[in-house]
């Protein structure tokens, strides 16, 4: 059984929707890369100390050791300690972690942060910079083509094909 709403199949409207869903995520990751690179671009550098690990449960991001959701555990967040030029001390807490922990305590790091407000800081690597961004871009691209190659393939648009007029530019018989 098949709906129609406004002359369109159901089948219509969920392409379309799996593209629309597709293209959010994509302007999200795009969006997540410009403000990267934007940051790359006006950041200033210092050489950091990861100075402790601390642990949150799965997606809390609290930093507290409260119960976890099922099917996530806790994640190292490296604390790091740097001196911007023309500054004292400062400390910031990544906002990325992972399990196993990517830094150990005591290593040192480079740290990316804004002039105006050194507390806003990040560890110059590959995953506090770029993982977000490469799977929101990734996700969408992949729903995204999804749908447009079930939309450029369906039925309705081979039917339409086959049962197109054929011409023939043959000069019309004379008699």
């Amino acid at each position: 059984m098949r709906f129609r709403v406004r002359g369109r199949s159901s089948g219509w409207w969920i392409t379309f929707g799996v593209i629309a869903f597709g293209g959010l995520f994509l302007t999200i990751g795009l969006i997540m890369t410009g403000v990267s690179v934007s940051f790359l671009a006006s950041a200033e550098r210092a050489q950091g100390t990861v100075v402790s690990l601390e642990w949150s449960q799965g997606g809390s991001g609290s930093g507290s050791r409260g119960t976890s959701r099922s099917g996530s555990g806790p994640t190292a967040h490296p604390v790091v300690a740097f001196t911007p030029a023309g500054g004292g001390l400062t400390t910031f807490r990544s906002s990325t972690g992972t399990n196993p922990p990517a830094y150990e305590r005591g290593e040192r790091v480079e740290v990316l942060y804004r002039a105006d407000d050194p507390g806003d800081a990040q560890i110059n690597g590959f995953a506090s910079m770029w993982l977000l961004p490469l799977i929101f871009t990734g996700i969408g691209l992949l729903i995204s083509g999804i749908g447009t190659a079930v939309a450029m393939t369906s039925p309705r648009r081979r039917r339409r094909a086959a049962t197109a007029p054929v011409r023939l530019d043959k000069a019309p018989a004379t008699r």
